[in-house]
C-alpha cells in the first residue's frame, strides 16, 4: 500500500473529525485489536483532536498531533502504523516468518505459508489460532520488533495444512514510505 508514497503528491485532505466520529472509531479500534481503553487514551486522548487525511487509491490515514497511529483501506479493518505497534506490541497476534522471508517483506511482497511453517517461522498454537482475514503482526526470524502489518488469507491452522500460497497480505512494513514518515 505504501511502496510509493508522496505526502506531496498522494494526499488530498486534511480533515479534523466530529467528537461523534471519533466516539465511534474508538469503539472499532477496541473491538479489533486487544487494547486497553487505558492504553489507547494514552496514546490518542479523548480530548486531542483526531485529523482524517485522506489519500490516493482510498487510503485513510489517522492522525493526532500530525503523528500517523493507524490507517484504513476502503472500509476495511483499521491497521495500526508500525510506529505505533512497536510502542504496544500486543495488540495484535504475532506470526514469525523465517530469514529466507525477511528480504521478500522489505520489498512489499505478500508472505506465502512456507515462509511461517519451515524451520524459523512460527504460527500460533491451535489453542490461539488466527482465522482469515484477522489483522496481524509480521515478526522476522532474529528480530525482537515487528517488521511489517498484513491479513491473514487463510487460518493460521490451514496455513499449516494447505503450506501453499499467500498466508499473510502485507499492508506496511519496515522501511516503506508510511514508517519514513513522522509526520503528516
Amino acid at each position: 500500500m505504501f511502496k510509493k508514497f508522496s505526502p506531496s503528491t498522494d494526499i488530498a485532505t486534511h480533515t479534523p473529525l466530529k467528537q461523534s466520529v471519533q466516539r465511534n472509531l474508538r469503539a472499532d479500534i477496541l473491538s479489533q485489536w486487544k487494547i486497553e481503553p487505558e492504553t489507547l487514551e494514552a496514546v490518542w486522548p479523548k480530548k486531542e483532536g483526531l485529523v482524517h487525511v485522506k489519500c490516493r487509491e482510498h487510503i485513510s490515514i489517522y492522525t493526532v498531533n500530525s503523528e500517523p497511529l493507524f490507517f484504513q483501506h476502503f472500509d476495511g479493518p483499521y491497521y495500526p502504523t508500525l510506529r505505533f505497534l512497536h510502542k504496544y506490541p500486543y495488540i495484535l497476534p504475532k506470526v514469525q516468518v523465517d530469514r529466507g522471508a525477511i528480504r521478500f517483506l522489505l520489498a512489499g511482497a505478500h508472505m506465502m505459508c512456507p515462509g511461517f511453517t519451515s524451520a524459523g517461522g512460527r504460527l500460533p498454537p491451535p489453542e490461539e489460532a488466527v482465522p482469515a482475514e484477522r489483522l496481524v503482526a509480521i515478526h522476522a526470524e532474529g528480530k525482537e520488533h515487528a517488521v511489517g502489518v498484513g491479513i491473514t488469507k487463510l487460518s493460521t491452522e490451514d496455513m499449516k495444512k494447505i503450506n501453499k500460497g499467500v498466508g499473510v497480505e502485507t499492508a506496511c512494513y519496515l522501511g516503506d514510505d508510511l514508517w519514513a514518515l513522522t509526520t503528516l
